[in-house]
């Protein structure tokens, strides 16, 4: 009799365990620069706050971590990354490459960290979400062809989702820009979650799987 009530304890434990489990949110890590970061904003009003605000509002339970630095290039976000996007991980979104361009590095340098990084998630098995990015008119044709395409050949090679540019509907309107005419105010921000939004559900439902 003792040794069937001790049983059931032990099942009823495991039960409440799993249930525990089960209702842990899944964490989705943002590896990113300024961009995503949230530079020049207030409380609630970066990227990372506006997206865990509209998941929620779709019921999803997601715990979005802001791992973005601001003047962080693919470079610095590689040799972060282990701490970054910790063992608790479950899906994460690269937004990456803006300072490369900015500072005029040769694409070839962003697209290496970047397929580092994508390399090294992969073998973690954690499902991605890359936001590209475009190269500003004044670099050249040639440099926005070789910019602008690393990103759907690296979401290609590894497998990745991608979300062609993570500034579509902000770049270069101004009413969504703070004062230095590139990073996104809270409005441009917004506009972004609402436009990025249907690939992180495809995102979260992937690492759901």
């Amino acid at each position: 009799m003792m040794k069937n009530w001790a049983l059931a304890v032990l099942f009823a434990v495991a039960a409440v365990s799993a249930g525990a489990a089960r209702a842990d949110p899944l964490r989705l890590v943002v590896l990113g620069d300024s961009l995503s970061a949230g530079y020049g904003l207030g409380p609630g009003e970066g990227f990372t706050d506006q997206l865990q605000k509209a998941l929620t509002a779709r019921g999803l339970d997601v715990a979005v971590v802001n791992a973005g630095v601001s003047g962080d290039t693919a470079g610095g976000g590689l040799a972060r990354l282990d701490w970054s996007v910790g063992p608790d991980a479950q899906a994460v979104l690269v937004e990456l490459g803006a300072n490369d361009m900015l500072r005029g590095l040769d694409p070839s340098v962003p697209q290496q960290a970047l397929d580092a990084i994508l390399t090294r998630l992969g073998a973690r098995k954690l499902p991605v979400l890359l936001a590209g990015m475009r190269a500003a008119p004044n670099l050249g044709p040639d440099y926005a062809k070789r910019f602008d395409g690393l990103y759907p050949d690296l979401a290609a090679k590894h497998g990745a989702m991608l979300y062609p540019f993570f500034l579509d509907g902000v770049a270069a309107e101004q009413a969504l820009l703070q004062a230095d005419g590139m990073h996104p105010n809270a409005a441009g921000v917004a506009v972004i979650v609402e436009k990025i939004l249907p690939a992180v559900e495809d995102l979260v439902a992937q690492a759901r799987r």
